[in-house]
C-alpha cells in the first residue's frame, strides 16, 4: 500500500527552498517529491517517449541541484519549469524525431476503450503541434498555470502566451477534427 504525500503549503515550500539554497539535501528531496511528478508530465508531453522524459525528469533536477544557490525571486516552480523546458527543447532538438499524426490509422474503438483511443489521438495531435505552441498549452491546461506564470516560465510577453495558447487550441481542433467526426458517427 502506498502512503501518498500530503501536498505541502506554501510557506513549507518557502523554506524547503531557501534550505535547498543552503545545500541541505532533505530540502531537495521534499522539493523533488512535490514537483517530480508535474515536471515529468510536462517532460512526457512535450517529449512523447517515457523513457526520454525520464531522462529529462533527472537532468532537469540533477540542474536544480546544482544551480539552487542560483536561485533568485520565489517562484521556484516556474524555475523548475523553465529549467525542465530547456532540457525538453534539447532533446527534442538533439533527437528530431517527431511521429506524424495520421488520421488514416484511426479504428473504432470498443465503447470502453474509447476514453484511452482518444486519450492516445490527443496525445499524438499534441505531439504535432509546434513546440512553442505546445508548450504553452501544456504548461495551460494540464499543469493549470496561469498566463503570468507561463510567461515567467517560458521568458516572454504574457499576451505572445496567450496567442500561442490560442493557437494550439486551433490547430488541436483541426487536427482532431476528422477524427472526432467519425468517432460520433460509431
Amino acid at each position: 500500500m502506498s502512503v501518498t504525500p500530503r501536498k505541502l503549503t506554501d510557506k513549507e515550500i518557502d523554506e524547503a527552498v531557501i534550505a535547498l539554497k543552503n545545500g541541505i539535501v532533505e530540502a531537495f528531496q521534499i522539493l523533488y517529491r512535490h514537483y517530480g511528478q508535474s515536471v515529468y508530465r510536462f517532460c512526457l508531453r512535450m517529449i512523447g517517449d517515457k523513457s526520454a522524459a525520464q531522462d529529462a525528469l533527472q537532468e532537469t533536477f540533477i540542474r536544480v541541484f546544482e544551480h539552487s544557490a542560483d536561485l533568485r525571486g520565489k517562484n521556484f516552480a516556474a524555475w523548475t519549469f523553465s529549467i525542465a523546458r530547456r532540457v525538453c527543447l534539447n532533446s527534442i532538438r538533439d533527437n528530431k524525431r517527431h511521429d506524424s499524426f495520421d488520421e488514416d490509422s484511426f479504428i473504432a474503438p470498443k465503447e470502453n476503450e474509447r476514453d484511452i483511443a482518444m486519450q492516445h489521438y490527443i496525445g499524438k495531435a499534441l505531439l504535432s503541434l509546434p513546440v512553442q505552441l505546445r508548450e504553452a498549452l501544456i504548461l495551460r491546461e494540464y499543469e493549470g498555470y496561469s498566463y503570468q506564470e507561463i510567461a515567467d516560465i517560458i521568458g516572454v510577453d504574457i499576451s505572445l502566451v496567450k496567442v500561442r495558447v490560442h493557437r494550439a487550441r486551433c490547430a488541436l481542433r483541426k487536427i482532431l477534427a476528422p477524427i472526432a467526426c467519425e468517432w460520433y458517427e460509431i
